[in-house]
C-alpha cells in the first residue's frame, strides 16, 4: 500500500472511530475509561516515585555523600521467623554504646559523629496542645553532619547537651501550630510536662508524602534525664574528614567497634554501617514493588479496554459489513481494509490514553500543592502510555479488523 493511501486510510480511520463513539457511547466510555485508568496508574504512580527520590536524594546530599550510619540492625526487607532463631540473627545484636561513639570520634579519620534518638510526648504552650509531636536528641554536632540549617536563632552549645539543659530546636511546623503567629525564641515550651527553653527554629528534612510534622530537638543529655529516651535504642552518624574515603572511614569504625567488642577475626559483625548506596539500594527495591502493582493495575485496564475494543469493533465491522463489500468491489485490498479498521481501534485506546494523562497530569499537580513532595509527570511515562494504548487497540482489534478485511465481497454486497 502506498503512502498516500496509508495516510488516507489513516484519516478514514479516525473518522471511522469517531462514528463508532458516537454510535456506541456507552461501550465507548467503558472503553475510554478502562485505557484511562490504566494510564492515570502509570502516569500519577511514576510521577509520585520520582518525587520521592528526589526527596530521598535531596536529603542525602544535605548531609553529603561521604555520610554514614551505624545501626544497632540492618535495614532490612525480608521476614524473621519467631520459630527460627537463624533466620534473622541480627536481632541479637547488642545495642550501640556511648563508650563506642567516643570511640568513633577519636578516629583520625572521623571529622565528626553524632548520637540520635528520639520518642514522642506531648508538647503545650499556653493553652495551644499537641498531644504527640516527635521528639529527635541528638549531639550538639547534629547539623553538621545531618545537614539542614537553623533559620532563626541558634542551635544548643555543646556546653548544653554536656550539662543536660533544658533547651529545645524546633522546626517551622513546630512554630505554626503551637506559637500561631508569636516569636518562639526564649518562650518556655513544655515537652512531657518538662519546661525547655526554645533557642531556635530548624529547617530541614520533612515527610515525603505529607505535610511536615512538628518536631523538637534536645540536647542527647537532657533527653535521657527528662524524656525517659531508651539508651538502647540509638544510632550514630558518621561524617568522614575530608578527603577521607568513606570506604576508609567504614573500615575504621568497623575496626574500632568490632576490637571493642572482642568479635574474633571471621566472626559476623554485631551492628550495621549502613551507606546512602544501602539505603538507595533498598528503596531500589520498595519502588520495583510499586512499578510491580503498578503494572498489574494498568495491565487489568488496558484489558479491560481491550475487550471494550474488540466489541466496539465487531459492531462496526457489522454495520459497515456492505459497505466494505462495496470498497472492495472498487478494488479495495485486504491490506487497506486491515490498515483502516486498526487505525481505528488504535485511535479508541488513544482517546483513553489522552483522558487518563489529563487527569494523572492533574493529581500529580494536586500532589505538589498539597505535599512537600514535588511529583513531576515523566516524559518517559507519557511516551510509555501512548504506546501501550496503541498497542492494546492494535492487538486487540486485530480479530476485527482480520475479520472485516476477510469478508467475501460478494456476500457482503448482499447483507442487509
Amino acid at each position: 500500500m502506498r503512502l498516500r493511501d496509508r495516510v488516507t486510510a489513516l484519516f478514514e480511520g479516525i473518522l471511522m472511530a469517531l462514528d463508532a463513539l458516537r454510535a456506541n457511547r456507552v461501550r465507548a466510555a467503558l472503553t475510554i475509561l478502562g485505557i484511562a485508568i490504566g494510564v492515570f496508574v502509570v502516569v500519577v504512580m511514576s510521577a509520585a516515585i520520582q518525587g520521592i527520590n528526589n526527596s530521598v536524594a535531596q536529603e542525602f546530599e544535605k548531609a553529603g555523600p561521604t555520610t554514614f550510619f551505624v545501626n544497632r540492625f540492618p535495614i532490612s526487607l525480608e521476614g524473621c521467623s519467631d520459630a527460627d532463631d537463624d533466620s534473622c540473627k541480627w536481632r541479637r545484636n547488642p545495642p550501640l554504646r556511648l563508650t563506642e561513639a567516643a570511640a568513633i570520634g577519636r578516629l583520625p579519620t572521623i571529622e565528626d559523629i553524632t548520637i540520635n534518638t528520639g520518642t514522642s510526648a506531648p508538647a503545650k504552650y499556653m493553652d495551644r496542645v499537641l498531644s504527640s509531636m516527635r521528639i529527635s536528641a541528638h549531639s550538639a554536632n547534629w547539623i553538621e553532619v545531618t545537614g539542614g540549617d537553623i533559620v532563626q536563632g541558634r542551635n544548643f552549645t555543646r556546653a548544653e547537651e554536656t550539662n543536660g539543659a533544658r533547651v529545645v530546636v524546633i522546626n517551622e511546623k513546630a512554630v505554626e501550630r503551637l506559637f500561631n503567629g508569636l516569636d518562639p525564641l526564649g518562650k518556655v515550651l513544655l515537652l512531657n510536662k518538662s519546661p525547655f527553653q526554645v533557642v531556635g527554629i530548624y529547617q530541614g528534612g520533612g515527610d515525603f508524602l505529607s505535610e511536615p510534622s512538628p518536631r523538637a530537638y534536645v540536647p542527647f543529655s537532657t533527653g535521657r534525664r527528662y524524656l525517659n529516651l531508651w539508651i538502647d535504642w540509638i544510632d550514630f552518624t558518621v561524617k568522614p574528614v575530608a578527603g577521607v574515603s568513606r570506604d576508609e572511614a567504614i573500615d575504621d569504625v568497623v575496626a574500632t567497634i568490632r576490637g571493642g567488642r572482642g568479635l574474633r577475626p571471621g566472626a559476623v559483625d554485631n551492628f550495621a554501617v549502613i551507606t546512602q548506596d544501602k539505603l538507595f539500594e533498598t528503596w531500589g527495591k520498595v519502588t520495583g514493588i510499586f512499578f510491580l502493582v503498578m503494572i498489574v493495575l494498568s495491565g487489568i485496564g488496558l484489558i479491560v479496554g481491550g475487550v471494550g475494543v474488540v466489541a466496539i469493533m465487531m459492531i462496526s465491522v457489522t454495520e459497515r459489513t456492505r459497505e466494505i463489500g462495496v470498497r472492495k468491489a472498487l478494488g479495495a485490498t485486504r491490506g487497506v481494509i486491515l490498515w483502516q479498521f486498526l487505525i481505528e481501534a488504535a485511535t479508541l485506546t488513544a482517546i483513553g490514553a489522552v483522558v487518563g494523562l489529563v487527569f494523572g497530569w492533574l493529581v500529580a499537580m494536586g500532589i505538589s500543592s498539597a505535599t512537600p513532595l514535588q511529583a513531576t509527570v515523566q516524559p518517559m511515562a507519557i511516551v510509555v502510555s501512548f504506546v501501550a494504548s496503541s498497542l492494546t487497540g492494535i492487538l486487540f482489534g486485530l480479530f476485527p479488523a482480520s475479520r472485516a478485511a476477510g469478508l467475501d465481497p460478494i456476500e457482503a454486497l448482499r447483507y442487509e
